[in-house]
């Protein structure tokens, strides 16, 4: 590759994203694991373990996994080595309300004072996350400064949605990660809730008598927000939802003609908390 097509900006974010695979090699973006502890095993996500694999581990354990921020040492290594190679770095990170991963950026960062280096709380996870990072190095892959690389991921930031239904309140309610949730459970655990990230925090939005309606209500909630002719940029996360993510993209690619349309298989780091049978759908509009 010559050097003239050399990004000047590295982009960082964490495994929480769950690009696709085929992206962030394409777009060079580097990602940073989080760590998954159950029982007396841990696993770095994304790297030791696959999400398939993991969540057929989650249904038979008895021990309920817990996940650990990267290490400041994990964020220094790789702003140390990235910059050797480039002009800066922007990560962009889960949301502080859901993870210390910020905590730990922000540390390396601090040690390393002669490195260019934004860090961006995206108040997000999943593709909700993915999204602002995909634009950044977007823009990194066209040349751009560090200030426009950083301000591609901002601008998304605040456009990016996300909502899903899970199949159960349970891990949530396990992992402590049920924030303005809470007040669904009890009775509502028979009920599905539909649940979005908002505010850096996962809160219900709405909830209905079965994992059927729920997915309407999805449509219908989506169709408030995306009209037709809308340039939409599409994610549908998968947590061991195999076929109703399958349905789910078929009906999202029908009723709305996105400009860009993937699977993020969930990262058990986020899948762990929502449970296994989570769908739901990222995105926003140009």
């Amino acid at each position: 590759m010559d050097h003239t097509s050399q990004a000047r900006i590295a982009v960082v974010t964490d495994s929480t994203a769950y690009i696709p695979q085929d992206l962030v090699e394409k777009h060079r973006i580097h990602v940073v694991p989080l760590c998954l502890i159950m029982g007396d095993k841990t696993w770095m996500d994304g790297v030791d373990i696959e999400p398939p694999a993991f969540y057929k581990l989650l249904e038979t354990s008895s021990s309920f996994p817990t996940t650990s921020q990267p290490t400041v040492a994990a964020f220094q290594d790789l702003f140390v080595k990235l910059s050797k190679e480039v002009e800066g770095i922007v990560a962009i990170l889960i949301s502080d309300g859901l993870s210390g991963t910020l905590d730990s950026a922000r540390a390396a960062q601090a040690n390393l004072p002669d490195i260019a280096i934004e860090i961006i709380d995206s108040k997000a996870a999943s593709m909700m996350l993915g999204f602002p990072v995909l634009a950044a190095a977007r823009a990194a892959e066209a040349g751009e400064s560090l200030q426009a690389v950083a301000d591609a991921g901002r601008e998304l930031v605040g456009k990016t949605r996300i909502m899903f239904v899970v199949a159960t309140l349970e891990y949530l309610h396990r992992g402590g990660r049920i924030g303005g949730a809470a007040k669904l459970l009890g009775s509502a655990l028979q009920l599905k809730p539909i649940l979005e990230i908002s505010g850096g925090m996962v809160r219900p939005m709405t909830k209905v008598r079965t994992r059927r309606k729920a997915l309407e209500k999805v449509h219908e909630l989506l169709a408030e927000q995306v009209k037709a002719g809308d340039r939409v940029h599409m994610a549908v996360i998968n947590v061991a939802a195999g076929e109703d993510a399958a349905r789910f993209k078929d009906e999202l690619e029908a009723r709305y003609r996105p400009v860009e349309l993937m699977v993020s298989e969930c990262s058990p780091a986020i899948g762990a908390h929502v449970g296994p049978g989570t769908v739901g759908v990222a995105y926003y509009v140009e």
